[in-house]
């Protein structure tokens, strides 16, 4: 990666790790602050990589027998409580509206935190035979949960997600939903995004509340701590118990659904710089880039050069490829910090002695290196060639540094050295029991992060030494 610093304006990673990320949501122009603590406000660069996200995924669900729908933002106070884990999970994070203009309401309304509650109360309305099964529903919505610590895209108050909530006739149908669901988590965080993930099953302590079972793909940061960047459950019947949610099966016999839920959230964007991003900025897959390729004329005053750089931007438009041309007054060297800044993966540079000599020259932002290419030659599949390129390099590049940052080891003393000496993800055994989970995550700071199949390289739990069957990773977390 082209990682030399020429950016002023961003401070550097190894410096402090924190300001570098913030710097670059705010010079990039992902976000801004709003007066708001928590609610940041999407800005245009930002808000296109989500619809990027939001493209890939809702052709994905679409594909596989999902409908989008949208349900209210107010949930009554009585409804959320209707589930009793789930409310206690959510309670603490809850916006409450207590009044509607001057009027004291008569119930509390709760700002959503998530909408199992509605749409548990929507299905009981709506389902009565197995001939009304599956149903499979998305929402695309914004969440409220009032952090005490936020981070734009990592943490907020309000975020942007989807949130996909499906009810079926069996307990296997639904398992197969949820992990169904998973594959398509992690193929979009490898095909668009360019992040290897690690999946898994939650511990009992890290599932979500409510959740039977709760699985997890995982994303390694450039400082060592994890990234829980999407989530699938698996309900079982519980919320159908809590709200009769009943159906005629064939056997003539009234019987409870199953049901699942799943969601990715704007999180993947902290992801996605936290991932990429180098000391002058974004670095973006190209799949997922808003500008793929920038053409920076040179000179652009002398006659041709401007009308040979919309030539060669209306070539690729034709193709598909999302190109500008940087026309603006500034100077060149401004132009390509901008552009490194902003992370576009592809910048063409073009001037008088390169249009004489019928070339141009080609610059990637994922490493720097630069390619002279003739204007005979085919641009659009060498670029299009050279974008997946890059989408490879970085994927790799990202797999390398989660690999090279997984450790395994037996011993607790081992454990803490390894987390306070290198970080990364620790593969270590465990016992199963939930205090031990506590233990080590209140000592040093670190959670399981998933549950994962393998062989064990250790029969003793990395705590307590009892037998332990469990292959647990473990790492500090955002």
């Amino acid at each position: 990666m082209a990682n030399n610093k020429k950016n002023d304006a961003i401070t550097a990673m190894e410096v402090d790790f924190a300001q570098w990320y913030t710097d670059v949501c705010r010079k990039a122009e992902l976000m801004d602050y709003s007066s708001i603590k928590g609610f940041i406000i999407y800005r245009p660069y930002g808000y296109a990589l989500w619809e990027r996200i939001q493209s890939y995924l809702d052709q994905r669900f679409k594909q596989t027998g999902h409908e989008n729908v949208y349900m209210p933002m107010l949930i009554p106070q009585s409804l959320l409580q209707k589930e009793a884990d789930h409310v206690e999970g959510f309670a603490p994070e809850c916006a409450v509206v207590t009044k509607g203009g001057l009027d004291e309401l008569e119930e509390p309304l709760i700002v959503r935190p998530t909408s199992e509650t509605l749409f548990c109360e929507h299905y009981a309305k709506i389902v009565n035979s197995y001939r009304d099964l599956p149903k499979k529903y998305n929402q695309w919505c914004s969440v409220v949960r009032w952090e005490k610590t936020t981070r734009p895209f990592l943490r907020g108050s309000e975020f942007l997600w989807q949130e996909g909530h499906t009810i079926h006739a069996s307990r296997e149908e639904a398992r197969e939903e949820t992990l169904a669901i998973l594959d398509i988590y992690d193929e979009l965080a490898r095909d668009l995004l360019a992040i290897p993930m690690v999946t898994g099953r939650k511990t009992e302590k890290e599932k979500f509340a409510g959740a039977e079972e709760t699985y997890t793909i995982e994303a390694l940061m450039h400082d060592g701590k994890a990234l829980q960047s999407g989530t699938s459950h698996y309900f079982g019947q519980g919320f159908a118990k809590a709200f009769n949610i009943k159906f005629l099966d064939k056997d003539g016999k009234q019987k409870y659904i199953y049901q699942t839920s799943w969601g990715v959230s704007t999180r993947l964007l902290g992801a996605i710089i936290m991932v990429h991003g180098d000391n002058n900025g974004l670095v973006l897959p190209p799949r997922i880039a808003p500008t793929q390729v920038i053409i920076v004329p040179i000179q652009q005053q002398k006659p041709g050069v401007l009308e040979k750089a919309n030539e060669v931007a209306d070539q690729l438009k034709a193709a598909g490829i999302r190109v500008v041309v940087d026309d603006s007054d500034k100077s060149p060297g401004w132009k390509f910090s901008e552009a490194e800044m902003r992370g576009i993966p592809l910048r063409i540079e073009l001037g008088p002695k390169d249009i004489e000599a019928n070339q141009c020259v080609i610059a990637k932002r994922n490493d720097g290196v630069k390619q002279t290419r003739s204007l005979s030659e085919d641009l659009v599949q060498i670029v299009q060639d050279l974008m997946d390129q890059i989408h490879d390099e970085m994927y790799d590049r990202a797999l390398k540094h989660r690999d090279s940052n997984t450790h395994t080891v037996s011993t607790y003393p081992e454990f803490k050295e390894v987390l306070e000496t290198k970080g990364g993800y620790i593969k270590a055994m465990w016992c199963g029991d939930e205090e031990c989970e506590k233990k080590i995550k209140d000592e040093t700071g670190a959670s399981t992060r998933c549950i994962v199949e393998g062989k064990a390289h250790s029969d003793k739990c990395i705590y307590c030494g009892k037998e332990a069957k469990k292959i647990v990773y473990f790492a500090k977390a955002y």
